[in-house]
């Protein structure tokens, strides 16, 4: 049963760096301020299971044509 969980843990690891690689890549997209991103990225590294999701939901700074 042990190798069960270590996958499972390991699943649940690159999905939260999934998520958030997927956000930062969406703040690319966005014109933000350098202190805005780092903001925002803090943001998304600090809180893995809210962050991402905080991050796209609030659509910070305007979109980049």
């Amino acid at each position: 049963m042990e190798i069960y969980a270590d996958f499972l843990r390991g699943l649940l690891v690159v999905v939260l760096l999934g998520m958030a690689l997927l956000s930062l890549v969406y703040l690319q997209q966005r014109r933000l301020s350098p202190w805005q991103q780092v903001g925002w990225g803090l943001l998304i590294l600090l809180l893995p299971l809210l962050g991402p999701f905080l991050a796209i939901w609030a659509r910070p700074g305007e979109r980049v044509a």
